[in-house]
């Protein structure tokens, strides 16, 4: 897995700061942004993430690429519906090369269950490129693709929604592919906006476990504000 920040708003915390300001300023926000004092922009920010007014996080935004993951990944990514994705075609690209492919550290410690899998990924890829070469159309040879295909995505989220992206899938029980993803996301957007996401991650680390009997049951470590 390979993910990059590849752009975000200029100057993040600044950018939302004057937003939430502007409500009660008799300035405009251009003024606003080049004269606020950076003191001021803290203050705001910890009103914001006090009250839970949120709606002004939206005004930051970062665009992330994704490599190296599988479709299983991107299916529960997309479900996300606040962000923006653009993800490699299946029906354009086409794997003449083999199949490259996602393998679960659960299937390749198991030696019976790695030698099933690398068959039926061999099988599959023997099979994929010789559809192409009858000449079946790349839209359709993908039909027998498996989930474990690997695929690339660019991704854009506001600051709301990856508070949120970060909250469930951090969580332990979020599957363990998109799991490495979010943390490897939130180490990404924390030193571009400390202040924002400086206790992001799961529901534990603000507030109580919302898994309910689901929890488990291993207490997330609070952060400690600087």
């Amino acid at each position: 897995m390979q993910v990059e920040l590849l752009y975000h708003t200029p100057d993040p915390e600044r950018a939302i700061a004057t937003a939430a300001r502007l409500c009660y300023a008799p300035v405009g926000a251009s003024e606003l942004m080049e004269t606020m004092p950076e003191e001021r922009v803290k203050s705001v920010l910890t009103t914001i993430m006090a009250s839970g007014h949120f709606s002004t996080l939206e005004h930051a935004s970062f665009t992330f690429a994704i490599d190296g993951v599988s479709r299983a990944l991107t299916h529960q990514l997309v479900r996300h519906r606040l962000a923006s994705f653009n993800q490699q075609s299946q029906r354009y690209v086409k794997f003449q090369e083999g199949l490259p492919y996602v393998k679960p550290r659960s299937i390749a410690e198991i030696p019976e269950a790695d030698d099933l899998f690398e068959d039926i990924m061999d099988a599959v890829s023997a099979t994929y490129a010789r559809m192409l070469e009858l000449g079946i159309p790349a839209e359709d040879a993908r039909f027998i693709l498996p989930n474990a295909v690997e695929t690339k995505i660019v991704t854009t989220m506001n600051a709301r929604e990856l508070l949120h992206f970060f909250e469930v899938r951090c969580c332990n029980r979020a599957q363990w592919e998109i799991r490495e993803l979010a943390h490897q996301m939130l180490a990404l957007v924390k030193p571009v906006a400390p202040f924002i996401f400086m206790d992001a991650g799961a529901s534990c680390v603000r507030m109580g476990c919302s898994e309910g009997k689901m929890t488990c049951g291993d207490p997330y470590p609070k952060v400690v504000r600087n």
